[in-house]
Parts: structure tokens; sequence; C-alpha cells
């Protein structure tokens, strides 16, 4: 069987899971997250794991991991919101990416409510808390173009 490779990318702020806004974020860390993905998903899938707080980086990453993972599963955190840069990114690699949020970004404060680099992505799934990342996953592993 075929090895599918994903890459988990966290932006700005994820690295305070657990701390920051237990009642809009969980209580829940982000070594809990990864923990999670990987108790899920145990055969024939290899995780690696990025968090920045900076966008240059997250750029990078997308960059370098084009065409070496078989999707990317990306919380821009706030940038989602103004990132054109991580927009374009991901516009310029061919690498499948979905974009998920911890949070329902659709009911939360008005800036929230968009998002600039989704339409960059395959899709976009918000609000169902760490689970959002397992959907994220498995719409990769899932997703065909026709």
């Amino acid at each position: 069987m075929n090895v599918i490779k994903i890459l988990i990318i966290n932006g700005p702020n994820l690295n305070m899971l657990g701390k920051r806004e237990p009642n809009v974020y969980g209580k829940n860390t982000l070594e809990d997250l990864e923990c999670s993905i990987r108790k899920t998903f145990k055969d024939n899938i290899e995780f690696e794991f990025f968090q920045s707080n900076h966008e240059g980086f997250i750029i990078d990453k997308l960059h370098e991991a084009n065409c070496k993972f078989d999707g990317i599963v990306l919380n821009p955190g706030a940038f989602t919101h103004y990132s054109y840069a991580i927009a374009d990114a991901i516009r310029s690699i061919s690498t499948k990416v979905v974009e998920v949020h911890i949070s329902n970004i659709h009911n939360r404060e008005e800036f929230r409510t968009k998002s600039v680099t989704a339409s960059a992505c395959i899709g976009q799934i918000s609000g169902f808390g760490f689970y959002s990342y397992i959907l994220g996953i498995n719409s990769i592993i899932n997703y065909e173009v026709e």
C-alpha cells in the first residue's frame, strides 16, 4: 500500500492552544491536536507538523512542500483574513490544500468572517474544533477532481 503524506500547517497563535481563549478554542494544546491526529490515522499516513507565527515562514513551508506531500491541511489563523501572500503561495503550488479552523469563523466577529485564503484551497472546514482537522485530512484522502 502507498503511504499518504500530509503536512499540517498551523499559523499564528495556535501554539497557544489550551491557554488562548479556551471558551473559543478549547482546553487542549497543539501537542494534543497532533496526538489526536496520529491516533485517528494510524495506517499508511505519514504526517509532518509545522507551526509558525510568521507569515513568510508559512509561505516558505508551502513552497517547500510542493509535490512532496499528497496534501496540506492549513489553519492560517488570523492570516486567513488578510494574507493575500499566503493565498498566492497556495495558488503557486500544485499540492492540494484544505483550509481548516477550530472555531466557526462565519459566526464570529465581522472581520473574521472573510477568508482571503479559502478561494485558493480545494475547500474550507470550520467550526468543528479539532475534528475540523480530521475532516480536512479525510477530504485530502478522498478528494477527486471530476
